[in-house]
This record gives C-alpha cells, structure tokens and sequence, in this order.
C-alpha cells in the first residue's frame, strides 16, 4: 500500500471521521458511506471518502503529509496539461478559450478525494464500489490503489484492468477536457468492481481531480462551475434545489 495511504486507513477506522463529516454548502470534509451515485444510476456506490481542498481541516497528524501531496499532484497535474495544450493538433487548440494549463493558473478548485471502499457486506445484487463514470474535471491523477478492482473502458466497450502496482499513476480524461476540446480527448470510463469472496477486503484509492478556475469557459456560454454544479447535482453530492 503506498504510503501516503496509511493515514487514510487509520482516519476511516476512527469514530474521529465523524467530526469533520460534510458542511453544505462546503464540499470538503467527511462523506458517510453510500453517499455518491455515478451519473445515471439510482444505486449510490459502496464507498466513504474525504475531500481536501487547499484550505480544508483535517486531522493534525494527516495535515503536513496530505497537503505536501496535493501540491505534489496539482504540480504534476499542470505539467501534464501544459504537454496536452502543447501537443494539440492546432485546430483543437483553437477550442479552448485559454491554454488549458493557464486554466489552472489561480485555481483553489482542485481536489483530492481519499477513497475507502469496506469489505462487501449485505449489498444489493446490483451495487458496486463504484459504478461505470467519467469524472466531471479536466484531468485525473490516481494513485495505486491499496488493491484491485479499478477497470477501464475502451472504444470498443471492452474492460480491462488497471495496474495497482506500487508507485503507477493513472491518467484518466475528465468530460472538461472532452467538452472542451469537442470531444477530441474523450473522458475515460471507468468503475470499481466488487471483490470476490476470498479477496474480500478494504482498499483505498486516493486520486486527486484536477478543475480550472470557476469562471473558465468550457464551451460558449457554460463555465467551468456552471459544469460543476450541474454534475455534482446528477451525483447526488449536491440538492437539486440549491443554486
């Protein structure tokens, strides 16, 4: 299990979690079990996680670990979107409003989710850890997950595998990205499959999400919060009253 997920074991097995439980209209802190669906599905997944944004509380011991990673990821992450604008072909550089690594120039929106999934206990027949999606921002960066479980889609609808060896991260295209270049960089489909019976445990995930700043232009007429809060409504981590 990568290191930086050793906390996360220890925080989610505690009574603690519950003291920083989420705050609407705030977006980070604790999310209780089963409180996410993918879009779409009248399920909500079999999942806890916590949410970290720049200036979010967390506990003492996880703070100086949790916040050198973020910084480490975000870094990566506009790196990665600085090749992406660079090896464009120029008519797809011409959709964006903006470079997309300058999209993230300012941004505090960024986040990193910390995942557990607990081990399967009287689920319905039809729930999983997480349900076939695409994420909502422009890029993700995961890291290895504690155990297997990850899948990926391919164009031809094929599943496959991903990797949760030590020290990988996956790349995965966010629907920003997609709606953004017209649907050049299409998003990844991706989901967490139930173990089987022997393989029956806990594992953790800890991907980190990268978003440009709220009032980005995605396409005419939709920025990349109007986006945002549209999506977070379709997963449930948002009423659908609120503005």
């Amino acid at each position: 299990m990568p290191i930086f997920m050793t906390g996360g074991v220890i925080f989610f097995a505690r009574d603690e979690k519950f003291a920083y439980a989420v705050q609407p209209p705030c977006h980070d802190g604790y999310f209780a079990f089963r409180s996410e669906n993918a879009k779409d599905s009248p399920v909500k997944d079999l999942k806890e996680f916590f949410h970290v944004y720049p200036d979010s509380a967390m506990p003492d011991a996880l703070s100086t670990a949790t916040t050198a990673l973020y910084a480490d990821l975000q870094s990566l992450g506009v790196e990665l979107l600085s090749w992406i604008q660079k090896e464009s072909p120029e008519n797809i550089r011409q959709n964006f409003f903006q470079p997309l690594d300058e999209m993230m120039t300012g941004s505090n929106q960024s986040l990193l989710r910390i995942l557990h999934y607990p081990p399967i206990e009287n689920a319905e027949p039809d729930a999983i850890r997480a349900a076939a999606h695409e994420d909502i921002n422009l890029i993700t960066l995961l890291l290895s997950g504690s155990k297997p479980g990850l899948q990926a889609k391919d164009a031809a609808g094929n599943w496959h595998d991903i990797s949760c060896d030590d020290g990988m991260i996956t790349i995965n295209n966010g629907d920003m990205l997609a709606m953004a270049s017209k649907n050049y960089y299409p998003s990844t489909t991706h989901r967490v499959i139930n173990p089987d019976a022997k393989q029956n445990q806990s594992r953790y995930s800890m991907p980190m999400f990268l978003h440009p700043r709220p009032e980005v232009l995605l396409k005419p007429g939709t920025t990349a919060d109007d986006y945002l809060q549209e999506r977070l409504r379709e997963i449930g981590l948002k009423s659908k009253t609120a503005s």
